[in-house]
């Protein structure tokens, strides 16, 4: 008896796997389905959903309606603009915008460009860019009323670290907090310092996404440290500094903590007064939350025409 042959000639074809079958899942279908898979991230974003309905929409829609209403004995009574005029014809409102637009002047010569520069310098570092990207970061990190003490502790007239600096370098003492011509530059300085660490390290990563070959161009040409800022580092940083700048003008036109704690608010003669002290003087101090809403109807207003314009030039020059 012949034993059976196994070569290919003589073999048969290979068996090819049969297909499976797709069968419907039960209880509604794919939808479904693909519903029970993502629940957990479902229900995480109505959770946050619900936050912002709850802590950020509903107060904004309240604020709207209480501008155009009063609140008497308990009493909620539509008064239309009686609260934009009450408002407007307060002495202190002019000067409270006053203030606000030199704090935001003020803050952008200092907190817009110190972090920018700052990051180029901690870029040029080879070696413990980690330690220095921590260093600046600290004071982020510090809770607002510890900084405000330190700060409380530097610009003490009598016992102050500033003064006694200056009084080494025999030069005169000042009264950074008490003195109406200084006092806004001091909250200035200390919000710079506060607040720079997050902006210094969004420009480190931007300046690290510059291709390198760009500086050696650059050199090529002749460009010395100053022409390839302006040149190089400034154009490929354009987009993040332009969504820096206007962040920083909406931040700074609600500045409230720094005043509140440095100067109790007003500030001598009324100099430190902003716009959003104003808007917590009338709700709590003076118990017109209808004055209070339209003040910050205004502001609101203010700030999103401006951040709509911006938004409309920056299209166009990109077109």
């Amino acid at each position: 008896m012949a034993a059976p042959s196994l070569t290919p000639s003589k073999a048969g074809p290979p068996r090819t796997p049969a297909p499976r079958r797709t069968e419907t899942p039960p209880g509604g279908g794919r939808f479904t389905l693909a519903l029970r898979r993502h629940l957990t991230a479902h229900a995480f974003l109505i959770g946050a959903v619900l936050c912002f309905a709850v802590f950020s929409w509903y107060p904004m829609i309240r604020e709207f309606f209480l501008a155009f209403q009063s609140t008497e004995n308990g009493r909620t009574v539509w008064v239309g603009l009686d609260n934009f005029t009450t408002v407007i014809n307060d002495p202190a409102f002019w000067q409270a915008w006053r203030n606000t637009l030199w704090f935001t002047v003020l803050a952008l010569l200092l907190g817009f460009v110190v972090p920018f520069v700052l990051a180029l310098v901690i870029n040029e570092f080879r070696h413990g860019q980690g330690y220095l990207r921590l260093l600046v970061y600290l004071p982020v990190m510090l809770p607002p009323v510890a900084a405000v003490l330190l700060f409380q502790y530097l610009y003490d007239p009598g016992y102050g670290l500033l003064n006694e600096l200056l009084g080494l370098l025999h030069l005169p003492e000042q009264q950074w907090l008490q003195d109406a011509d200084i006092a806004m530059v001091s909250l200035v300085i200390a919000s710079t310092w506060m607040n720079m660490g997050g902006a210094t390290l969004i420009y480190l990563a931007a300046l690290k996404n510059i291709p390198g070959e760009l500086y050696e161009a650059a050199e090529l040409d002749g460009a010395g440290l100053l022409r390839k800022i302006w040149h190089v580092t400034v154009p490929q940083t354009r987009l993040v500094l332009s969504l820096m700048l206007l962040m920083q003008i909406i931040a700074t036109m609600q500045v409230f903590v720094e005043p509140f704690l440095l100067t109790g608010g007003a500030g001598p003669e009324g100099s430190t007064t902003t716009v959003v002290h104003l808007i917590y003087q009338y709700a709590f101090n003076f118990n017109d939350y209808g004055a209070a809403a339209a003040l910050g109807l205004m502001l609101l207003v203010l700030l999103a025409g401006f951040s709509a314009a911006y938004v409309r030039l920056s299209r166009t020059e990109d077109a």
